[in-house]
Formats: C-alpha cells, structure tokens, sequence
C-alpha cells in the first residue's frame, strides 16, 4: 500500500511549531551540560591544587622533622665525633653544656612545629630564650630551593609584597591626603589575604585577585593625578605681553619691511625699543624660581625668540616644518660633518670662480675636522675647446681631476684630501660664462647633504629646476664673486637688464641660502649677506715675496723693470679706463712704459685703440702671475672698478710690489697695505705712478702676509659664515631648565615661509621652457644631454625623472 507522504500547508505549520519548544529545550541542556562540566574541571583542578599544595607542606614538615633530629643527635655526640670539625678546632665545655641546656627546648619546638594544629602566629618562643634560627632556616631553604614550587604560592608571594611596595609608597607621596583610600584597601587587603588562605571555593580566590587588579588600576591612576598635578606646580611660563608679539612681528616681517627701504638696522632698533622694558627679565620669568638663566644669546632678538620658542614648548607646541619646507634633514651623530663646495668654473680656466673654490677646498680639508667635496662642471669636447687656453682638453673627468690636483698640489706644498666630482654645464658665448644643466644638487649624495657653500649662488640658480638647496642641505652659505650689475649695465639696454637682474638675484638667494658673504661692498646688496674677504693668496705669491725681502737685505736688487698689467683681455676688466687714463695724461708721463699681459676676446679691439692713439703700451699673451718673467716688475697697475676683489691685486702685494688702484669698495681691503696706493682723481693717478716709479715698496711683515694668506681667510670664513657654529651645534638652542630649547623646531619662522614661497615660484618658472629661452637661458640646459651622460656615465634624464602621464 502506498502512503500518500503530502500534507496540507496548516499540518506544515503545526508540526513546526511544536518541534520550536523542543529545539530550544535541548539547547539548553546542552548549555546547561556544558556549563556543568566547565565548573566541574575547575572544582577538580583546585582540589588537585590545593591537595599538591597540602603534599608540599608535608614534605616541608617531614624534611625540617629530619634536620631537626640531625641537629639533636649532633649536639648529643661527642665534639671530637664530628667529622666536620678540623683538626684546629676547638670545643670548650662550656660549649657542651650550652647545648644539653638547649635540648629540651629543642624537643618541645618540634612537638610544637609537629602537631597538625599549628600556626606561626599562634605560637613564638619565651622571651627568656632568644635563639638566632637563622642558619636552620637557611640550610632548610637552600634543599627546598631544588624543588619545584607551585605557581599559584609564587604569585601570591609575589603579589603581597608587591602590594605593600605600593602601598608604601603611596604614604610617602599622597600622606595624609587620601586617608580614605587607604582605609579601603586596607579592608581588601584583609579580604584578599583570608581568600587566599581559605581553600573552601576557587571562586574566592578570583575575587581576591580581583579586587587587587581594581585597587592597582585605583591606585595608578591616583599617582598619574598626582604627578600632574606635580608637574605644573614645577615650571610655569607665564604667557606673551604686547610688545613681545609686536616685536616679533617686526622681526618676522623685516623682509617686507626692506622691500618698502625700511633697512634691517631700523627693524632691529624698534624690535629692541620694545624689548627695552622687559630686557633685564625677559627670560628669568620663564625660569624656576631660585635659577639663574644659563640661555646663550647674542643679543635681544636671539633672546626674543628664544622667549618665543619657550612659552609655545610649554603649551605643548611643536613645528615640524611649514608648506614650503622640508624637515626631514641628514643629521650626522658622529663628529665629522660633511662639506660641498659648488662652483661655476674649474681649471684649466684661469679665473677667480675656478682658483679660489680649489684652495678653499684644500685648507678646509687639512684640518681634518670635516670631509669635503668640490663640484665643478664639465664641458664637453666643443666646450672645452672654447673656455680652456692653449687648446688643452680632457677626454674624461679623471683626466681633468688629476690635472687639478697636480696644479694645487705644485702651489701649497701639502697633498690636500677632498673629493672632485663634476656636474653637467655648457658654456655660454652671449653671457662668457658655464650654465648648468639639470640639478646640479642631485650630484651631491643625500648622505653627504650636510653643509654647502655655493661659489656665485645668484649664478648657479638662475636656472636652476631641482631641489632646493635649503631643503637637502642643513646649512647653504653663498659666497658673490662677480659685480654682474656693473657688466650688465654696458651692455644695449644695460639699465632695464640690470634692473631686472638685480631683482632675479635678491630671489635666488633669498630663495637658496641661509647665509651670504660678500667680498667687498662693490657686489649687489643682497639678502642675509655679511661683508667679508674670504679668500687668501696662492702661497707660490708669499714665498716670491719672501724672497724678494732676502734679496733686498742682502742689498741686490729685487726689482729690474718698471709697471706692469695682467688680466683678461675684455673691456670690462678696467682697459677701457686705462687706456683713457693714459691718453689723456700722455704727455705729463711722458717717457712711463706699460706692459699689459692677457687674453680675451676684445683683445684686438684694446690693441687698435692703443696704436690709434699712440699709446706707449706693449701688448704680450696672457701669462700665470707666478711667472718668472713678471717678477722683476715693481709696479702693479689695475683702474678696474668693476671686480669684485681683484685677485692679481692680492698676488703683486704679497709679491712685494706697489700696486695702483682706485679708490673704490672693492679696493677696501687691500688699502690697508702700505704698499697699496690708491687714487680718487685723474691727476692723483699721475701723481701715484710718479710716487711709484721713484721709491722703492716696503718689506711686509708677519701680520700683514698672514692677512694675505689662505689660512687667515679660511678662519675668517669659518667666523663670518657661522660655520665654527654649525661644525660644533646640530642648531642654534637656548637653555632652560637644564633642556635644550631649538628654536628652528619650536616656532614657525615667518622669513623661511617666505622663502619657501618664491623657491616655489622660481622652480616652477624654470620649469618651462619657453621662459627659460626668454630669460636667456642656453637651450636645452634644463636636463642634462647625450654627451654628458656619456662622459659622466649618467642615465637618461628620462630614466633618472620619469614623468608620468595620461
């Protein structure tokens, strides 16, 4: 018979809904059961605890019961039975009968100590006996430390003493102030330790441990109030006035201030009137009461920002670094910093930008404090043909390295160990100068990215489209060589270029230094820029000079021929004003010859219009200075007013010669050598070649050749570009409280701001093209070329900036 196994939708629903109370009634047996089970395992494995627990105390019992027999049969034997007594050993008896006293008290100990009723606390000798157990109980502790010991007896060893450190030490810091507290875990101390001994439940245990985890998190975050509360009792800052914040303001805003012909002398006057009031306490009231201020500052500024910096540490502040800028720099922990030289130019040119960097190089080198790189360009073939004399090239940078350091080397007399590394440039015939090509900042590792010194800073950033030099290096100092304004403004519509110029210039600098030195007061009023002669002389030019005294004092004679001058062959190097000079006092020197030694390229231009007037002028090739051929020459004419500081100048007085030159800036430093005559006029240029021609020049003493040479001007680079600073301190800090106090971290610096801004602006003007060629810049000089990948063995450009796109 066949079941008809279909059912109607109302049966489907009645058999569910009574299979739902069953389901859920074995779910909770199973629950239940599960439940049950759990706390069976845990009552099992605290009775198998607290049963090991009773086992250990027994062994405990039985092993002191069996020390205890031993001590007694020992002290009953006779002394000379002891096998551990040497021969030197001595028993009174006296001895003997203080032992047989010691027995019965002995015995009635163990009787005590045996019986399963007994407790420590319920039992303590007389106070007639006072015996030193001491050595029992070490002896038994040191069998029993061989066994292993139960981990719940260690914990809560470990817990009460744990318990009473803290709570000792909260006496000595809360006292009397939480009296309560401690009267409440002095009751859940009280809980927790008759738990602990009760073995009835294991669920009594679980709370005493508990309790105890509440009253250490109660009692950590009551010394976590308190040290806080501690803290800003300890050092208060009180907060800003009004002319603090106005003289920082003012300070922060100099440089709008300089661009409106407010000068930075008048900024810092009013930045001191408002500091006057406050100069004595401007920073004791940051201070501890009863401490001195150890803050080293220069001057009210310093202080002023130091003051700054303090009262935002205290708020908690911290500036890690603005839009524009980026804080991530190299640190060197160990002592040796690393030193970059860049510059425009390198020998064989024989020029101002290529000779001084080389020697600067070499004298920061020798003193070993710091390892230096010089980055000097590289032309190629067709470059090279162009700026280098003598149609010398160099087939590879190796070859040009080791012609450089043979030509340094022939000069100083010391082997100097600095590194040469060479970036791309290309030579420009419009401006007669190197331009680099691509960032010349990549060719300095990021691990070396510490200090740089950038010989012509104006000219190394007008084109430059790559990181700044601020953000990868911790310290750029720029150091101007050339009066560019004094060239431009002879050339077709000089005065609109030189405007223009002069601008670009306050820029780039502003924009890539930290720190500017000029050698003399001809060069361009640039931003954060000292006055100072930082170069020295070739010491070949002090040792001729050295020995032209020799022979002075012995009486020959040092000097054979009359006036003489060296230099590039261009107008703007001063022949334009000597030949006008000579021609219009031809005839009251009348009889006075000049040599003029150089090459250049308006050399055939000079020389027409020297034999166009008539001038008593020989013209020769251009020559080094140190020649032996020039040293016979007692006088040494230079009318430029257009350099910066004329190295040839330097050369010919530390030579011993005269020199003859204008009264102008960039003769300044020189005109403190008696042998320097310097003219104002026409007619007291006639008078000085008169004056010059009849006399013979002074010997220079010690002080004055240490003025020219290169070790008084590496000290005084070293001073003026704050570089003794930097070698020795990561930043300029104040002190308060026995804590460093970096302001550069603690305050944003309006002025970097700034900065960052117009590097920002110049990066993305030099990034096109289009207004790099209006600007005058060599085509294709934004990235590097084949040629130079090849001779520097780069990669591509494309290679080494990919530009990613649609």
């Amino acid at each position: 018979m066949m079941l008809n196994m279909k059912t109607s939708p109302e049966a489907r629903t009645t058999s569910s809904s009574s299979s739902s109370p069953s389901r859920s009634i074995v779910t909770a047996e199973k629950a239940f059961s599960f439940i049950s089970k759990g706390w069976s395992e845990v009552r099992s494995s605290a009775g198998a605890d607290l049963q090991l627990i009773k086992n250990r105390a027994n062994s405990f019992k039985n092993r002191a019961d069996r020390e205890l027999e031993n001590f007694l049969n020992s002290a009953s034997r006779s002394p000379f039975a002891v096998p551990t007594i040497t021969a030197s050993a001595t028993t009174t008896p006296a001895e003997i009968d203080f032992v047989k006293k010691l027995r019965p008290k002995l015995t009635e100990i163990r009787r005590a100590y045996s019986s399963p009723d007994f407790k420590w606390s319920q039992w303590s000798p007389k106070p007639k006996i006072r015996i030193d157990l001491s050595a029992i109980k070490n002896a038994i502790v040191s069998e029993v430390e061989d066994e292993e010991e139960d981990e719940r007896q260690r914990f809560r060893r470990w817990r009460t003493v744990r318990f009473k450190e803290t709570a000792a030490r909260d006496e000595w810091q809360f006292g009397e102030l939480w009296e309560p507290i401690r009267a409440l875990k002095a009751r859940l101390r009280e809980f927790e330790h008759k738990s602990s001994s009760s073995s009835s439940l294991p669920s009594d245990i679980f709370e005493g441990i508990k309790n105890s985890e509440f009253v250490e998190k109660l009692k950590s975050s009551l010394r976590s109030i308190g040290k806080e509360s501690n803290g800003a009792k300890m050092q208060e800052v009180p907060p800003f006035d009004v002319p603090e914040l106005l003289a920082y303001l003012v300070r922060q805003s100099s440089p709008f201030l300089d661009q409106l012909g407010i000068k930075r002398d008048i900024s810092d006057k009013i930045v001191e009137n408002l500091c006057s009031k406050r100069k004595n306490q401007l920073l004791l009231r940051s201070l501890p009461a009863g401490e001195s201020s150890i803050i080293e500052a220069d001057n009210v500024t310093d202080e002023l920002g130091i003051r700054i910096a303090s009262v935002l540490q205290s708020t908690g502040h911290c500036y890690e670094g603005g839009f524009w800028s980026d804080s991530t720099k190299q640190e060197f922990a160990d002592g040796k910093r690393h030193v970059a030289i860049v510059t425009t130019a390198s020998l064989p040119w024989m020029t101002g930008t290529a000779v001084n960097p080389l020697f600067r190089a070499a004298y920061l080198a020798k003193s070993a404090k710091q390892n230096v790189t010089l980055l000097v360009p590289w032309l190629c073939r067709s470059d090279q043909e162009l700026v280098y004399p003598n149609s010398l090239t160099f087939n590879s940078p190796e070859e040009q390295e080791l012609y450089m350091r043979n030509w340094l080397e022939e000069r100083v007399g010391f082997k100097a160990d600095f590194n040469i590394s060479f970036y791309p440039g290309k030579f420009s015939k419009a401006r007669r100068s190197i331009i680099p090509a691509g960032d010349t900042s990549q060719f300095i590792s990021s691990k070396e990215a510490d200090i740089a010194i950038l010989e012509e800073p104006e000219h190394l950033n007008w084109y430059h489209h790559g990181k700044r030099w601020t953000d990868k290096f911790n310290h750029v100092v720029g150091i101007v060589h050339t009066n560019y304004l004094e060239y431009i403004k002879r050339e077709k519509n000089g005065a609109l270029q030189a405007f223009l110029v002069k601008h670009i210039n306050n820029w780039v600098t502003r924009a890539y230094c930290h720190k500017v030195l000029r050698l003399s007061a001809a060069t361009q009023d640039l931003p954060k820029s000292v006055i100072c002669n930082v170069h020295g002389v070739n010491p070949k030019f002090l040792r001729i000079g050295e020995k032209v005294a020799e022979e002075r004092e012995r009486g020959q004679q040092a000097f054979s021929k009359g006036a003489y001058f060296l230099g590039k062959m261009v107008w703007a190097k001063g022949y334009k004003e000597l030949i006008d000079l000579l021609a219009k006092y031809k005839n009251d020197l009348d009889g006075f010859k000049l040599d003029v030694f150089g090459n250049g390229e308006d050399a055939y231009e000079v020389k027409s219009m020297a034999q166009r007037l008539n001038l008593n002028v020989s013209f020769m090739k251009g020559r080094d200075h140190a020649d032996d051929s020039l040293h016979g020459y007692k006088v040494f004419i230079n009318p430029s007013i257009s350099d910066v500081l004329c190295t040839a100048t330097a050369e010919a007085l530390a030579m011993g010669k005269f020199v003859i030159c204008a009264d102008h800036p960039s003769n300044e430093f020189f005109s403190a050598f008696p042998n320097c005559l310097t003219y104002k006029t026409p007619e007291d240029f006639v008078a000085k070649v008169k004056e010059a021609m009849a006399n013979e020049p002074q010997p220079l003493t010690p002080e004055q050749m240490y003025r020219l040479s290169w070790e008084a001007a590496t000290q005084r680079f070293m001073e003026y570009s704050d570089l003794d600073k930097v070698l020795t301190s990561n930043a300029h800090s104040g002190r308060i409280d026995g804590k460093a106090l970096k302001k550069s971290i603690s305050l944003p610096n309006l002025m970097d701001m700034v900065d960052g801004g117009l590097a920002f602006g110049h990066y993305c003007l030099t990034g096109n093209e289009f207004l790099r060629l209006c600007s005058g810049a060599i085509p294709g000089t934004r990235d590097y070329d084949k040629e130079h990948c090849r001779d520097l063995h780069l990669l591509p450009p494309q290679v080494e900036n990919p530009i990613y796109g649609w």
